[in-house]
């Protein structure tokens, strides 16, 4: 394994190639295979970007085709038939079976590109420059996306100050018993706290870099309540918990609450490859034209195997099986923390996006090297880093979602039995 390219020429700032020193060479569903041949479970699935397995058939298929028929490839913002294509898919499989309206802005190809240009929006739209985000968030690296996150490690990338941002408890924060959403209509309310209206209140359904802590349907639906009360603009960040991740498309679906503005990105295109948008209420969408830009919002590719995963929303038989398979990952859960309650302290998130709370970030440690070393990649998150984030392909087979958990049940009892 010759990694000496890597070692001299790679930044410094790499990182997932030091917890998973192989090299890589190809991928197929839930398996990843190294330059060995020696396969590995994938529980990261590019950080939540690859939502339907590596090189799914049915989302590569009509791009293969796309790609070899001269076909446009880079758009800006101009009109092609395959823009047009995934625009419709996304309106007929996803938006209008849920009952919801949003016109749709492409900003730019990743997730911060669509919250920087949702934040944006919200203090055009309601001229205020405040935003209230949460503890233990996170969206994004580029400046205005680092400052409404909640870790300290990430907020002081950039080394500038950043203002305007009043951070408040998210649900279950402080404890079950404190309630933040009551809290935060109070000092909306009162004159006297302090704290002024801000534009905007973003949040993320389930926090996956922040410890994949889980907002309740309550806590969310008042959320809203709260937002339009005070006539505050409510953007749900969805980029990692959305795209089908939680079993639902979008991750807020089961509270039944219907955000001014949903950011999208990670496994939109359902291929890996980088595009976001943000769906906006129709009534906010108050953009000059040109005056939000970005050069590859054009990326065609990505619209045609996003168009092709937006259909297999429209397929009774594959929602049923993902929806089966989040119950049988959420099974397996719950037996590995009633076998291994030394080391596990609590399972976190909802349907296939999952985590399970440990006594140490050293312990995950340990549990992330013995299942690399048995073929099972997985990562951690918190603020601490001491929750085991589970994130199979949600068109994982059983039998590779079988395969990982014995790996990884293997790994917690090696690491219980130090």
């Amino acid at each position: 394994m010759n990694t000496d390219a890597f070692a001299t020429y790679e930044s410094n700032v790499r990182r997932y190639c030091r917890s998973f020193p192989t090299v890589f060479t190809k991928a197929l569903g839930a398996t990843i295979w190294d330059e060995s041949g020696k396969p590995h479970i994938d529980f990261i699935v590019g950080s939540g970007a690859l939502n339907y397995g590596h090189n799914n058939p049915t989302i590569i298929a009509p791009a293969i085709e796309y790609m070899i028929g001269d076909n446009i490839l880079l758009s800006l913002d101009m009109y092609t038939a395959a823009k047009r294509d995934f625009i419709e898919a996304l309106v007929e499989s996803i938006l209008k079976p849920r009952g919801l309206s949003y016109k749709i802005q492409f900003p730019g190809p990743t997730g911060t590109n669509a919250n920087e240009a949702a934040l944006a929006l919200a203090r055009k739209y309601t001229g205020r420059s405040s935003v209230m985000a949460f503890t233990n968030s996170y969206h994004g690296m580029s400046l205005g996306s680092l400052a409404v996150s909640g870790s300290a490690s990430t907020r002081e990338l950039g080394g500038v100050a950043r203002h305007d941002v009043i951070r408040v408890p998210y649900d279950g924060y402080a404890n079950q018993a404190f309630d933040s959403a009551s809290y935060i209509d109070c000092v909306l309310s009162d004159p006297g706290s302090g704290i002024e209206k801000p534009a905007a209140i973003i949040l993320e359904p389930i926090q996956a870099e922040g410890g994949m802590n889980t907002a309740s349907a309550a806590w969310l639906t008042e959320i809203q309540r709260i937002c339009r009360k005070h006539g505050i603009v409510f953007i749900v960040d969805d980029i990692q918990a959305g795209s089908g991740r939680t079993g639902d498309f979008f991750s807020f679906e089961f509270a039944k609450i219907e955000p001014d503005i949903v950011t999208l990105s990670k496994s939109l295109s359902g291929s890996g490859s980088p595009l976001s948008i943000v769906l906006i209420r129709p009534d906010l969408d108050i953009w000059k034209p040109g005056e939000h830009s970005g050069t590859f919002r054009g990326n065609n590719f990505a619209f045609v195997t996003a168009g092709a995963m937006c259909k297999m929303w429209s397929d009774l038989r594959f929602t049923a099986g993902v929806e089966r398979t989040a119950v049988k990952l959420q099974a397996h859960l719950d037996r590995l923390v009633a076998k291994f309650p030394k080391c596990i302290e609590q399972k976190r998130g909802r349907g296939l996006m999952a985590g399970l709370k440990c006594s140490s970030s050293a312990a995950v440690s340990r549990v992330h090297d013995i299942a690399f070393e048995n073929g099972l990649l997985i990562e951690s998150s918190g603020p601490d880093r001491d929750v085991i984030k589970v994130l199979p392909p949600i068109t994982i087979t059983d039998d590779e979602l079988d395969h990982g958990i014995a790996v990884l049940d293997h790994a917690l009892q090696e690491q219980d039995n130090v």
